[in-house]
């Protein structure tokens, strides 16, 4: 069992990418849940995994964390095969899934020193542990409340606490934000930020675009279990036009006629927003700036010769929202898809312990 992983200050290095797999695959039933995917995970970075419900996120972690046996393929963990090396993988990852799993009837720091326990940690040093996490996490006044007192945001905050309190060289974080407000969700990023400064490699996966765009240097575009799109943000948000016209239009019955007008100038796809007001057309351009900024203009030139208001008009890169739409045609955050695999995990375990599912 590791037990100085928590001594850690400097951020480590690593030899060769931390996650490799190849034409994965899980099977339930009819659903081949995840179906073929390679991916290529650089260590000491954060790569997202972005799709919608189903699209086979949860699944794919759960076999890197050796929670689920793969039905075809290879995976592996700091060049340790999932399937045949099982124990040393979990010896170097952590998981933090899409529901707390720290006991609400116990205070935060209790969850924290009873964790910190059984992964070996001596009474003082968990004491120790665990109050400095509980500060860094900004949960030093809530430390003596029950856990069942806490807000969306906070369970969350000492969920990934209990995630590192040995330092994994691995994070799995699965939809960490879900269901949080915009400040709980900035707490969170800072969270994964500070962890990666230390040398962490982080898996997350998420619905959200924004999320996506602000945390991970790399990104795999996942639906119905493969991988459709894999790159920087800015490679995937180049690969669909060179900008994005938005326009929000001062009379909302003229939105069909200025959708109609855009398609024919720009030859694209038009998409009305949730706005009733606004839309957005993606700009090829000739794939440079300068010739989506001429096909803009050109835009707005015929939308003022139609007799149609325009009161904002911008041209900006398109975001991954686009991308997601152009590459699925279905927006990413999809409420109505069902849920990866047969049942949402809570946590795998740091240092070869059993994991420990939620099942619904």
């Amino acid at each position: 069992m590791r037990t100085d992983t928590a001594k850690h200050t400097e951020p480590r290095q690593h030899d060769g990418p931390a996650i490799e797999t190849s034409g994965l695959v899980k099977v339930f039933g009819d659903n081949r849940a995840v179906d073929g995917i390679d991916l290529r995970v650089p260590a000491g970075s954060v790569y997202g995994v972005l799709g919608p419900n189903g699209a086979g996120k949860t699944t794919a972690v759960k076999m890197l964390a050796t929670l689920l046996r793969p039905d075809g393929g290879e995976a592996r963990v700091f060049g340790h095969d999932v399937l045949r090396e099982a124990d040393a993988v979990r010896s170097r990852v952590s998981l933090t899934g899409q529901y707390a799993s720290v006991d609400e009837d116990l205070t935060g720091t209790e969850n924290l020193v009873l964790l910190a326990r059984l992964l070996g940690h001596s009474k003082p040093s968990a004491r120790k542990r665990a109050a400095k996490l509980l500060e860094a996490f900004g949960l030093e006044e809530a430390a003596g409340r029950q856990v069942k007192q806490y807000s969306g945001g906070m369970r969350r905050r000492i969920d990934i606490a209990a995630s590192i309190l040995n330092t994994p060289d691995l994070l799995f974080l699965d939809e960490p934000t879900t269901g949080l407000d915009p400040r709980s969700r900035n707490q969170v990023w800072d969270i994964v930020r500070a962890v990666v400064a230390q040398g962490t490699t982080v898996l997350l996966t998420t619905q959200y675009l924004d999320e996506a765009d602000q945390l991970a240097g790399r990104i795999a575009v996942i639906d119905h279990g493969r991988v459709i799109a894999e790159g920087t943000p800015g490679q995937l948000k180049s690969s669909v036009g060179a900008g994005s016209i938005h326009l929000r239009l001062r009379d909302g019955a003229q939105r069909e006629e200025a959708r109609s007008v855009l398609s024919q100038t720009l030859a694209a796809q038009v998409q009305p927003e949730a706005d009733p007001v606004a839309l957005t057309a993606r700009v090829q351009g000739g794939g440079t700036e300068r010739g989506a900024a001429e096909q803009a203009a050109l835009a707005l030139a015929e939308l003022t010769r139609s007799g149609i208001t325009v009161d904002h008009f911008s041209l900006g890169q398109p975001s991954l929202d686009e991308v997601f739409l152009a590459l699925t045609d279905h927006p990413a955050h999809d409420e109505g898809g069902q849920a990866d695999g047969r049942e949402p995990v809570s946590r795998s375990s740091q240092n070869g312990h059993d994991a420990e599912e939620t099942r619904s």
